[in-house]
């Protein structure tokens, strides 16, 4: 996805890994959530997860990139690639309403892309507003069925907004179906057990 914006000129596909502890009780394993710059496979264009660390992680937004493609915007509002650049900046700075305002002008011109939905997703869960979020990620993954962070989000949502232990288990074994192997395939089994023991 052009990114000049865990979203680029050519932006790689964000994928979240933030390691937070549970308190007392509930979880003692960890959470996901910092985002990290790698490409989704098949995917040229942006995609995310987990929660948007305030101030962190990505590279700082350039004001002239920002001003550029806002002007391209106003004067071609059907340029996809451009609201989808533009929807990565306000990713990037923080500015999750105007992210989510420019992630569905683009998404009204292609609905069908899951990197698109999938950091859509993440902005709307940025807002705290969980069942969108949760339709963003769920529609991302029916899309393509290989899509793993869609499947990721969509874990970090159920468990740990939604607290929705049998969906979040569900969506688990999902992304496992995709992503079966490294870091983010460890910790999600770490907390499948840890998530089970509770359903006990």
């Amino acid at each position: 996805m052009p990114k000049a914006g865990y979203l680029i000129m050519k932006k790689e596909s964000v994928i979240i890994l933030l390691i937070v502890t549970f308190v007392a009780g509930f979880i003692a394993g960890a959470v996901f959530g910092i985002k990290s710059y790698s490409k989704e496979k098949g995917s040229g264009q942006t995609t995310q997860a987990g929660p948007p660390p305030q101030g962190a992680g990505a590279p700082p937004v350039n004001p002239e990139d920002l001003t550029r493609l806002e002007a391209t915007v106003r004067n071609e509002p059907t340029n996809l690639q451009a609201l989808v650049a533009l929807g990565n900046l306000y990713f990037d700075s923080n500015q999750f309403q105007k992210a989510i305002d420019v992630y569905e002008r683009s998404l009204a011109i292609d609905p069908k892309n899951p990197d698109v939905l999938t950091d859509l997703g993440v902005m709307y869960r940025a807002i705290k507003d969980y069942d969108r979020a949760v339709k963003q990620f769920r529609e991302a993954a029916r899309l393509d069925p290989s899509h793993k962070n869609s499947r990721f989000n969509l874990g970090i949502v159920l468990q740990h907004d939604k607290k929705d232990i049998q969906g979040a288990l569900t969506a688990w074994e999902d992304f496992l179906r995709v992503e079966p192997s490294g870091e983010r395939a460890s910790s999600v089994r770490h907390e499948i057990e840890q998530l089970k023991s509770l359903a006990k």
